[in-house]
């Protein structure tokens, strides 16, 4: 093996400690080495290790075990620095680049370099992302350590993030056609949601940051509510109600009323105020996982996600003082505060003059509303601090997250980075269509020989379907992450990388996405258990038959996919979010059949997405369609937080009123870029800065020169000064 480069027939696991540290360091000596292959070689060894010496290993654990024990090793050592410096020289590599460019079809051979960088890369961006019980104080101090360095600007100026950017742009502008895009993206996910934290760390700062701004708690835990929400069974199509109505004319009484709406929504399908006797009928086990129109179809039957089981009931007394049924607590919207506070202080105007401060009897929404208005105003005042009258007095201090330097980084190229992850969220899109012109993602998965027989065949179509719902995986994840940061850093950076998806369709593209069979690609098998790591490497490889690669895994449905879905949801439904114009584009697009088709998915947290999506464009519909779709709207009004103000069952509200797309969208362009001027532009206002009119203290000021300014000074002083002629009446004139 590749782990025997300096071993001398020694076994990794018999090494003491130190002496697999110098082992490490003769490695990263060997690194520097000109040679290209022999470069290679000693990076495969590090590989090696990184995964485990697996050669060494019997179990499956024990190659985990020391895969954790090398990679902190092997940062301990600055082997990472190492492979960054190599991974920069292999990206400013034009002969590789032109040669791709020139070659009719790119396979494996074209990226191995680049491939074995980025998989030692990953595997300890991963392995030390991931926080075990026991972990020593000195994994835990290198954690944090690595983590910083990652979102710092140490490499050439900005974060490691942006190098990844860039090798996804120059890829998807052809220059780079032998980049691998599925390690690429997968290592850049894995960085931000490294240096920024996933979810739960974003939970924990929301609530830091609102105890900060002495701001109320929030009203519960997003995370835990939706953990415990129950699928609900999807509404039943027009087949199935055909289906059914032969079946009730040919004299079969069907187990289930096809009029039951009880068992909508297993998590919460129980009225509270029923007596204890109807409580008794309805705990019936043949209706706990009822359908709303009886029995569930075989083929969704098969996918159906199971979720957890449901909380024990309440005592009675306690089910009537705290209703269940409704899993979110109800908000109020700005509009209806800002209506109230608006009434407040036409009321109490001479009495209270220019006073924000008393709020004595109103209710608590009043006071989020006024502490909005206090932040809307500081916003106001910051940006009309461009004004020449107000330099310096609306600076602000901003504070030097990852999430800022991150924004920071990417804001100067930021719509080429969007455009090139939307680009390949297209093409590995399982509708997309192959066209000659499309970017080629499959140059790290295709063979340099084409297989030959059909065991080969079906190999490489499931590697290359594998392949592409990895880079759907990696872009929405990495998409949505980028938005929740952004949001919870500054709205406007929000606002700034969602516009920029709007501008790139990226609302059409999410919902060609989903218009296909949308339970056959969560229930998709394109994987093989044999080759999986580090399975494959430990146990003895079984002989691969058509019939094993047919069948496929045991699992009913495919994670990866699930993951996917919910996150392209999840971005679908922050970019429209009280956003008349996008939500109006939702509609154009004919969005509700296919959104309505995702239902069939029974997924809690999935369904909880699509109905928030059918829920922001019911008003626009028509009463036509919320008439014949009244068990979607029962779902809606049971899953899906309610807002007071928010007329959406009705379509009364007055912003069902005709829509102006590029006015609105100008009107929230043009403050995101006063916000970035202002913030960002070093260089504004240039013309109204204050000038030094002291004559010693320019002249004083030091002025860095050339090294060999002094050898040409005499001829630049004939040159320029006493060649030249002064007119000291048109400059006495000109003062």
């Amino acid at each position: 093996s590749e782990g025997s480069l300096y071993m001398k027939g020694r076994r990794w696991m018999e090494l003491s400690l130190e002496e697999q540290r110098v082992y490490v360091m003769r490695l990263l000596d060997a690194l520097e080495v000109t040679d290209r292959d022999k470069r290679l070689k000693v990076a495969r060894a590090i590989l090696y290790l990184a995964q485990g010496v697996f050669d060494e290993c019997d179990t499956e654990a024990d190659v985990l075990y020391w895969s954790r024990h090398n990679v902190f090793l092997l940062y301990d050592m600055g082997i990472f620095t190492a492979l960054l410096e190599l991974l920069s020289m292999e990206i400013d590599n034009n002969q590789a680049c032109s040669s791709a460019v020139r070659k009719p079809a790119i396979s494996l051979a074209d990226s191995t370099e680049l491939r074995v960088l980025l998989s030692i890369m990953y595997l300890m961006v991963e392995t030390i992302r991931v926080e075990t019980e026991g972990d020593s104080p000195e994994r835990k101090a290198a954690r944090e350590a690595f983590k910083t360095e990652l979102g710092s600007p140490l490499y050439n100026g900005e974060p490691f993030a942006l190098l990844l950017f860039t090798m996804v742009t120059k890829f998807c502008s052809m220059n780079a056609p032998h980049f691998p895009m599925k390690k690429v993206l997968l290592l850049l996910w894995k960085t931000i949601l490294f240096t920024l934290g996933g979810f739960e760390e974003l939970q924990e700062m929301k609530v830091r940051m609102r105890e900060q701004l002495n701001l109320s708690p929030l009203p519960e835990d997003s995370i835990k509510v939706v953990r415990q929400m129950r699928a609900a069974s999807p509404p039943a199509s027009a087949m199935e109600l055909i289906e059914q109505q032969q079946q009730q004319k040919r004299g079969r009484r069907s187990r289930r009323p096809l009029v039951k709406q009880d068992s909508l929504d297993t998590y919460n399908e129980r009225d509270p105020f029923k007596n204890d006797d109807a409580r008794d009928e309805e705990d019936d086990p043949e209706d706990v996982d009822s359908g709303i129109e009886g029995e569930v179809d075989p083929l969704d039957r098969d996918v159906i996600i199971q979720p957890p089981p449901p909380p024990p009931l309440r005592p009675p007394t306690e089910r009537v003082s705290f209703p269940r049924g409704l899993p979110w607590a109800p908000k109020v919207r700005y509009i209806l505060c800002c209506f109230w506070f608006t009434l407040y202080f036409l009321s109490f105007l001479m009495l209270f003059y220019s006073d924000i401060d008393t709020l004595v009897g109103l209710p608590r929404p009043i006071h989020e509303s006024v502490k909005t208005l206090k932040q809307v105003s500081m916003e106001t005042f910051l940006c009309q601090s461009e004004s020449p009258l107000l330099i310096g007095q609306g600076e602000e201090e901003v504070e030097e997250t990852p999430a800022e330097i991150l924004y920071l980084g990417m804001l100067p190229s930021l719509s080429q980075y969007v455009i090139a992850l939307l680009k390949l969220l297209l093409a590995a899109a399982p509708t997309s269509k192959a066209k000659t012109d499309s970017i080629n993602i499959l140059a790290d998965v295709l063979p340099e020989e084409m297989p030959i027989t059909v065991l080969q065949s079906m190999k490489l179509g499931i590697d290359v379907n594998r392949h592409k719902e990895i880079i759907v995986k990696a872009i929405s994840a990495l998409l949505l992450l980028l938005l929740k940061h952004f949001k919870l850093n500054h709205i406007y950076q929000f606002e700034y990388v969602a516009q920029h998806l709007v501008f790139a369709n990226c609302i059409p593209l999410i919902l060609k996405f989903f218009n296909q069979n949308i339970m056959s690609y969560i229930s998709a098998k394109n994987s093989i258990c044999a080759l999986d790591f580090p399975h494959c490497v430990v146990h003895e490889m079984p002989e691969l038959t058509a019939e094993s690669l047919e069948a496929g895994d045991s699992n009913q449905f495919c994670w990866r996919n699930l993951f996917s879905c919910i996150n392209l949801l999840r971005i679908l439904n922050k970019i429209t979010k009280w956003k008349h114009s996008r939500t109006m584009m939702l509609v154009v697009f004919k969005s509700a059949p296919i959104l309505k088709r995702a239902l069939k998915v029974k997924q809690a947290m999935m369904q909880l997405y699509v109905l928030k999506l059918l829920k922001i464009q019911t008003k626009y519909l028509g009463r036509q369609w919320r008439k014949s779709n009244m068990k979607t709207m029962s779902a809606i009004y049971q899953k899906v937080r309610h807002r007071l103000n928010d007329d959406w069952a009705y379509g009364n509200d007055i912003d069902a009123r005709p829509w102006d797309f590029q006015a609105e969208e100008c009107a929230l362009r043009e403050c995101i870029e006063k916000f970035n001027t202002r913030r960002y532009d070093k260089n504004q206002n240039s013309d109204f800065t204050p000038v030094d009119n002291c004559l010693q203290s320019v002249l004083g000021q030091r002025v860095d020169l050339p090294e060999d300014f002094h050898y040409s000074y005499e001829m630049w002083l004939e040159r320029e000064v006493f060649s030249q002629p002064i007119q000291w009446e048109g400059l006495l004139q000109a003062q």
